[in-house]
């Protein structure tokens, strides 16, 4: 079984770790696999499919683990509410998908080139996957030091989260209200990923459809098609 069996391919993760990451790996193959994406799954001898699928449900834990970690300490005197919010704003989807950009990751990722652009969640997925190897790799205490130094510190405008208005879902509901009109968030579709699961989540305005979004969650589901309807609404001078 052979994962990233160039030269090149082993040398572009091995400056992303070294230069980005600030790290040298002691068990490489656990970063080639969380780069993996289940579209270009390998198998092993046994005939078990090798992707970053478990490494990125350990990662979600871990990250949500550290965000939280750091926003005690960088707030001390917020309440819940308020770091609660943040985490939700620094780890979801559309935040992750982001930075996986920004940092180069995405360019990293093996996956399947027919997907037509489908996996809208990929890049979001393999950082979260690259912090469940970062953890089994080094443990927690580096791997926090690692996200908080080179991540967090350097490509997360964290003062800027704090102004920025992330709850579209009661957004559009205001919008709803003052226009008195009949807003609704309906799950259309689940989807089974091995042992996750993933959500469709449509907006219905007056019971018909708007725009949806996948996630593993229904509430980050719901944010995310919230937030496309109503910026399609911005965009359609209907605010």
């Amino acid at each position: 079984m052979k994962f990233f069996n160039t030269t090149k391919e082993n040398k572009e993760l091995l400056m992303f770790l070294r230069y980005v990451l600030g790290c040298k790996p002691k068990n490489i193959f656990l970063y080639k696999q969380s780069l993996i994406h289940r579209s270009s799954s390998h198998k092993d001898g046994k005939g078990n499919k090798i992707n970053n699928e478990r490494l990125e449900y350990l990662g979600d834990t871990v990250l949500n683990t550290i965000v939280g970690h750091y926003l005690f300490k960088k707030y001390p005197y917020q309440g819940e509410g308020f770091m609660t919010e943040m985490r939700s704003k620094i780890v979801s989807r559309v935040s992750l998908n982001k930075l996986a950009i920004k940092i180069g990751l995405s360019k990293l990722i093996e996956y399947s080139k027919d997907s037509n652009g489908k996996f809208i969640s990929m890049d979001g997925d393999a950082f979260e996957a690259l912090v469940g190897a970062l953890y089994l790799d080094f443990g927690y205490d580096k791997t926090y030091k690692i996200i908080t130094d080179k991540i967090l510190n350097i490509h997360l405008d964290i003062d800027n989260l704090e102004t920025t208005d992330w709850n579209y879902k009661s957004k559009i509901i205001d919008w709803g209200q003052k226009n008195k009109k009949k807003v609704s968030f309906e799950v259309v579709e689940t989807i089974q990923i091995n042992a996750r699961k993933q959500y469709k989540v449509q907006v219905l305005i007056e019971g018909e459809p708007q725009q949806s979004a996948v996630d593993f969650s229904i509430k980050a589901a719901d944010q995310l098609a919230a937030e496309k309807t109503y910026k399609k609404l911005e965009q359609d001078n209907k605010l």
